[in-house]
């Protein structure tokens, strides 16, 4: 299922320092000419009111996700909200998750944003995902963003940062999609006080807390 996200998103296309502005002032035909046909961008800026984040065309992953979680209540339900593509760009889809332990991994969680459908329906765009093992995704990955939920309820809010690591041998699946190989995720709470997780792309072992690294 393809969605429009002219009115939603400000996108930026950015290739070898090359930036071009899709401004609303084009015509949804002119919009579509420029962005299908065209060579896949290797990071791609994609601007909403709940993330921000720079996209790999070339990878169908993204690069890096920002968003802050906030201390919310919860007004809407995930049931029978189903990932959907972007006619824009070119993203991974549901082919890239048929029978295989890759999850669709949200990046910026559906939780920290469901006191609104608008907000909850747009983290289920394939460019808030990524190809997450499946036991990391609902393991110590879901479990530390569930506890920098329950530090946004203490602390106030909460900047996220992932950032996706490719190792230069990292998989690649026969639809075209490129499997990150692990995932930096930065929390920085509301006194500049910083933490830092590293997950690599595998079924984990441990607790969320024993993969916190240096930040330097």
């Amino acid at each position: 299922m393809k969605k429009f996200l002219f009115l939603s998103l400000i996108i930026i296309a950015s290739c070898n320092k090359e930036n071009k502005n899709i401004s609303e002032a084009d015509s949804f035909e002119e919009t579509i000419s420029k962005n299908l046909d065209r060579e896949r961008k290797d990071s791609l800026l994609v601007s909403s009111n709940i993330f921000e984040i720079s996209y790999n065309e070339k990878y169908e992953q993204p690069n890096w996700v920002k968003y802050t979680v906030r201390d919310i209540i919860k007004n809407a339900d995930r049931d029978g909200i189903n990932f959907y593509t972007v006619d824009t760009i070119y993203t991974s889809d549901d082919n890239d998750y048929y029978s295989n332990r890759w999850d669709r991994g949200h990046m910026a969680p559906a939780g920290s944003f469901n006191d609104s459908y608008e907000n909850l329906y747009s983290t289920f765009t394939y460019l808030n995902v990524a190809l997450q093992y499946d036991d990391l995704n609902r393991g110590a990955w879901v479990n530390l963003e569930e506890q920098v939920r329950e530090w946004a309820v203490e602390f106030g809010d909460i900047d996220i940062e992932i950032y996706l690591e490719f190792n230069t041998d990292h998989i690649i699946l026969e639809t075209g999609a490129h499997v990150p190989s692990a995932f930096y995720k930065y929390i920085i709470f509301p006194n500049s006080l910083k933490r830092c997780f590293y997950f690599p792309n595998v079924s984990p072992n441990k607790t969320w807390q024993d993969y916190e690294i240096d930040c330097d």
